[in-house]
């Protein structure tokens, strides 16, 4: 799987200044900027941390670059693929949130149904949200990352089951705390998302 994801947090309020089909190239317009986007910053990179553009869209929206991924998205599916194997083992309530976390975010759940995404907000029509892979509006930053505050506590209790039934079918086990430190990022992303009022942008690019 050879797909990449940049994850951005973003002001809805400018993005909602044009219309729908022409907000995602208003991000990418910022984003690619010359001296003032993030495209080929000139700054390191640095990972579990955000890089904000300069200029006047410094206010707008920040990238945040997560840590051990290199910007694949390998590591989140294979988080959502050890999730299936592992979920009819968890206690039922962190297995109810988790489910909505994910669901929300990177997962399309066990029968492969569409999880919560405001896609709708970018156009509807595919080839305007081409490479759109997340999509979160500010109401559905807020639910998920108060989701995310009752699940953090409980994650733990999911370790023991984790590692008995989320190893993959050439015996190899699975990492739980890799799987701990990437939701544990995603719910960096949405609290501070949620703090600015704003929504969470996952792209391919």
């Amino acid at each position: 799987m050879g797909l990449d994801i940049t994850v951005v947090i973003a002001d809805w309020s400018w993005l909602g200044e044009v219309a729908a089909r022409e907000r995602l190239l208003r991000l990418r317009n910022a984003w690619y900027a010359e001296e003032t986007g993030l495209w080929e910053h000139d700054a390191p990179v640095v990972e579990g941390d955000w890089e904000w553009p300069k200029g006047p869209n410094g206010d707008r929206f920040a990238l945040y670059e997560f840590l051990r991924t290199l910007g694949s998205y390998k590591p989140h599916f294979w988080a959502t693929h050890h999730w299936e194997r592992v979920r009819d083992h968890a206690d039922p309530l962190l297995r109810a949130g988790l489910d909505t976390f994910l669901l929300g975010l990177i997962w399309e759940g066990m029968d492969g149904e569409s999880g919560e995404t405001d896609a709708g907000f970018f156009s509807g029509e595919p080839e305007v949200a081409y490479g759109l892979l997340v999509a979160c509006s500010p109401d559905s930053v807020r639910r998920l990352a108060t989701v995310w505050q009752d699940v953090r506590p409980r994650l733990g209790g999911l370790r023991e089951a984790f590692t008995g039934y989320a190893a993959t079918p050439d015996g190899r086990g699975a990492d739980f705390d890799s799987f701990a430190l990437l939701l544990a990022e995603w719910g960096r992303v949405l609290t501070e998302a949620a703090g600015r009022g704003w929504g969470v942008v996952g792209l391919s690019e």
